[in-house]
């Protein structure tokens, strides 16, 4: 139980991380700054933030529950993965500190809203946003697709959550989101300064969580592929 519910917060902060990356915090301010951008009333702007979050959200619970449901509705894929998902953690843990130490690049084909989407988008109003939230949701840049594909997806795998764990990720990276929707409400002048702090929040705790997965994928590979006992 401990270990599930320490699977969980690490769900949580995988999303948070998510949420604060550079990528997706400033498709974020920027989506939730031109839905409202037209509205007067702030409680209207706060509104289509969440919405916005929302959308977000449920595309992050369907991707994973999709990918994780697929993988193990296979018996053979699903025996390989409870036989090596250990040994194979280690590598992947390590691969994805190094991307998020920045010391390699990925390049991965994005989607991107054009104009004439987010238009027809902002004259839906408030659902509008939650529609845009699921499209941007889609639009992976290389360090929210490490920690999404490489992080959780494996997470939720080790512990056959295919509901739970994208859940409380989905969760995790609505929590800033809806901070900046307040102060889009609050007042625009404010968004500047929470950017700034957020962002560097976002590259010492990047790094921390960075050097975490290659500490923890080098114990893992030394002790399930080595075999040594430490």
């Amino acid at each position: 139980m401990d270990g599930y519910l320490l699977a969980l917060g690490s769900a949580v902060w995988l999303g948070i991380l998510t949420s604060i990356s550079p990528c997706p915090l400033a498709t974020n301010i920027a989506a939730i700054t031109y839905i409202g951008k037209r509205v007067e009333r702030p409680g209207t702007v706060l509104l289509s933030g969440l919405m916005y979050t929302a959308g977000r959200m449920l595309a992050y619970v369907i991707l994973g529950v999709l990918v994780v449901t697929s993988v193990l509705s296979i018996p053979e894929v699903a025996l390989f993965l409870q036989q090596n998902m250990n040994k194979l953690l280690g590598p992947v843990l390590i691969v994805v500190g190094l991307l998020l130490l920045g010391l390699f690049k990925l390049r991965l084909p994005g989607f991107s809203a054009s104009e004439r989407v987010t238009g027809k988008v902002e004259k839906w109003g408030i659902w509008g946003a939650g529609v845009l939230g699921f499209l941007f949701a889609l639009s992976f840049c290389p360090v929210s697709a490490a920690l999404f594909f490489g992080s959780l997806i494996p997470l939720a795998l080790d512990h056959q959550s295919s509901v739970m764990m994208p859940t409380v990720y989905g969760v995790g990276t609505a929590l800033p989101v809806v901070v900046f929707a307040v102060l889009i409400a609050l007042g625009a002048h404010r968004v500047g300064r929470a950017f700034n702090k957020i962002s560097t929040f976002e590259a010492w705790a990047r790094r921390i969580t960075a050097v975490a997965f290659v500490v923890v994928g080098i114990y893992y590979t030394l002790l399930y592929i080595v075999g040594l006992t430490i």
